[in-house]
Order: C-alpha cells, then structure tokens, then sequence
C-alpha cells in the first residue's frame, strides 16, 4: 500500500504503527501531518465503534485508506473499567500520570492475585470506496501496586504482562512489538494487507 493514514496524534503509537507496518506501507501519516484534520467525538460504548467512527471521518476528510484504533486496559475486578475511557480515566483531559493515578486508588483494596487485567485494541480499517474491516488484539496481564519502567505509554508502567518479569514499560520496543494487544492486532492486519497486495 502506497499510503496509509492513522488517525491519532499520538507520536508514540506513530513510532509503534510505523515499525508495525513496515514493508507493507511505503508511508504513514498521522492526524497531525494535517491541517484542520477533525477531532472525533469518542462516544461509542465499545472499542470497535470508536475506532470505526475515527476510522471513518479520516478516510472522508483525506481521501486516502485510513486505520483507527481504540484500546485501552480492562480491568476484571473494576468491572472493565476503565475500558473505553482509558484515555480519560481521570477526567477529560487527563494525562497518563493522572490516569495512572487513579488505577491505583481504584485498586488499592485489590489482593494481588484478583488484578488481572487486559490491554485491548480493535483496529479498523476504512477506505474511502468503502472497504471496512476490524482486527482485534489482546494480551493479558495483571496491575501492579507501583509502576516500573521507563519506555512506552499510557498504562504501560502499571501492567505486569503474563508470561514476563516485566511491565509494558520495561520491555524493549521490539519484544514489545511482537507481544502488544496493538501488535496482535497489527499481526492480523498486517496479513490482511498482504492478501491486499
């Protein structure tokens, strides 16, 4: 594919999607490479609406194939929470610090052995002549009580990924790369792309 669009501004998820996508898409643009590029209304009650909302207003406003994705943790003795609201756990406008923040209050009568817990994402794929596809990824984990390490984004510091020693946080991008709830997902989009070819 010549072109891809990827509707956030994120520059941490660009990196990611960048790396992800490598040899399929010649190049990758995000919101920010342009003007006036619209601010979806996140509204859905699930990650696959919200991520077919933005999916869909990028390929209309640019006129190029456009992805999306929605992710976030869900937290099982939080009921799922904070789910779609991930993002904004600690309000509108939150940053990761707040967020994180708030997971640990949320948590704080939480017995080690009930924090499982799960990264999400739900990746969809518009074309302006109308194609829509979804791709899901997930990867299991549980909360830890502080966060640990430096890298990555969002929860990544609280989130001890099963099968590891490590936090999200901890882990090398590309060991990252290959484990992710967005890697997993990317796996199957990647194979869609191919078929594309």
């Amino acid at each position: 594919m010549k072109q891809l669009v990827v509707a956030t501004r994120n520059q941490g998820k660009i990196v990611e999607i960048t790396a992800l996508l490598n040899g399929l898409v010649d190049h990758v643009s995000s919101a920010a490479d342009f003007i006036d590029f619209p601010e979806t209304i996140e509204d859905g009650d699930t990650f696959e609406e919200n991520a077919l909302k933005k999916a869909r207003e990028a390929a209309s406003f640019t006129a190029l194939p456009a992805l999306a994705d929605d992710s976030g943790l869900v937290v099982d003795a939080l009921n799922g929470r904070p789910g779609v609201f991930s993002a904004r756990f600690a309000g509108d406008g939150a940053g990761d610090a707040a967020n994180n923040t708030r997971l640990l209050e949320e948590c704080r009568n939480v017995p080690g052995e009930h924090r499982q817990a799960a990264f999400v994402c739900v990746l969809a794929f518009v074309t302006p002549e109308g194609v829509e596809r979804l791709f899901t990824g997930r990867v299991a984990g549980r909360i830890l009580s502080a966060p640990r390490g430096e890298g990555g984004f969002g929860y990544d510091p609280l989130f001890l990924v099963d099968g590891f020693d490590c936090s999200m946080a901890e882990l090398e991008l590309a060991e990252k790369n290959r484990v992710s709830h967005r890697a997993r997902a990317f796996m199957k989009f990647r194979e869609y792309l191919a078929t594309m070819e």
